[in-house]
């Protein structure tokens, strides 16, 4: 028998469905994603954390889970929304199913949700917070709206990694420094594979920390929420400037972007899935990508020294900058994947040829 659950958003809208994972209750930012596959991946990456996830993809959990494509320790996200849940999935590889996935590590889960209804208030209104409960809605409802905003709090610090450590092998090529706002475990593999050394440490680490590292080249990570709260990674990359080849990934383009001056403003319901058309307007190219972000660096008060070298083709927001002079290069979107299109992978090339060429 299952139990029926409640997605409670703050307008006052519920939506009714049935519970599965975990039976408590969870509140969080209200946010969709539009990939049709890849639940495993986007369940774990740190970006999401603090939010309660709408697939709109209407059919999840149908090749299960797996060991080999989570992106960090654990899920991330607060709760997840789906139009239909499988409960018997089929997959060489599969270990177990969605449901026990969420209910293992305390997340909740509702299904029987027209996600598609939900998508176009999100979509009309803009985010907003969200609660799922098996209770009583109009409880959850109270409880919500006397709760923090989203916006108003730092989940770096719960992502973040709190102590350096290495990733692979310590012999290579290249050494790596990586600031980890919520780094995925791709981009740790991408940089390895390609003959790197790394070296994780927290957001917070310091110039120094970084530096003692003696790296050739640093990465500042994706990760969640507003990046007003990372002032102390923006001072980190101040000081970096100049002094080695810099790339920032999504949350690490922003930070990177705000070191140099520029702003960053909310998204009224942000990018969250794998098709994403973004132009490369130093060849013309168009690249479909994989994004997760609220929020992006403005084009007002852009700094003299920053040029733009991609914009989002559907709504001509910034994806990307470069230093005029040194070498700095950032992205929007993820050039990871996982999950999304692997179109992108040419990016961690492009900062290899950065590094090589200091």
């Amino acid at each position: 028998m299952t139990t029926p659950a409640y997605l409670v958003l703050s307008d006052g809208t519920v939506y009714k469905g049935r519970s599965f994972g975990a039976s408590n209750g969870s509140t969080g930012e209200v946010v969709f994603n539009t990939s049709m596959m890849g639940y495993q991946e986007m369940l774990t990456d740190p970006s999401y954390a603090g939010q309660i996830l709408v697939s709109t993809y209407p059919l999840m959990g149908n090749y299960g889970i797996n060991d080999e494509d989570d992106e960090s320790a654990h899920i991330q996200v607060t709760g997840f929304v789906v139009r239909e849940h499988s409960e018997r999935p089929s997959h060489y590889n599969s270990t177990r199913t969605l449901h026990e996935y969420l209910e293992t590590q305390g997340i909740p889960g509702i299904s029987g949700v027209d996600t598609r209804a939900v998508t176009r208030r999100i979509r009309s209104s803009g985010v907003m917070m969200g609660a799922i409960t098996t209770g009583d809605p109009q409880a959850a409802l109270e409880q919500l709206r006397a709760s923090a905003s989203y916006d108003s709090m730092d989940f770096v610090q719960s992502v973040s990694t709190h102590e350096a450590y290495n990733w692979g092998p310590t012999d290579a090529k290249r050494r790596i420094a990586v600031v980890d706002c919520g780094v995925k475990y791709n981009i740790l593999r991408s940089l390895s594979n390609r003959d790197c050394a790394l070296r994780v440490f927290p957001a917070t680490a310091t110039l120094e920390e970084v530096m003692a590292f003696k790296p050739h080249g640093v990465l500042i990570s994706p990760g969640p929420g507003d990046p007003v709260h990372n002032q102390a990674t923006v001072e980190t990359a101040k000081g970096l400037i100049g002094k080695l080849p810099l790339m920032g990934i999504c949350l690490g383009h922003q930070v990177v972007s705000m070191a140099l001056g520029a702003q960053t403003y909310k998204l009224k319901f942000g990018h969250r899935g794998g098709n994403h058309p973004v132009q490369d307007l130093e060849t013309g190219r168009v690249y479909i990508t994989a994004q997760n972000h609220g929020y992006a660096v403005s084009d007002e008060k852009m700094p003299s020294e920053l040029v733009v070298t991609h914009r989002n083709i559907n709504d001509g927001t910034i994806e990307g900058v470069r230093h005029k002079s040194a070498p700095v290069m950032t992205i929007q979107y993820h050039s990871e994947a996982s999950p999304g299109p692997l179109d992108n992978e040419y990016i961690f090339d492009k900062f290899m040829a950065l590094v090589d060429g200091a």
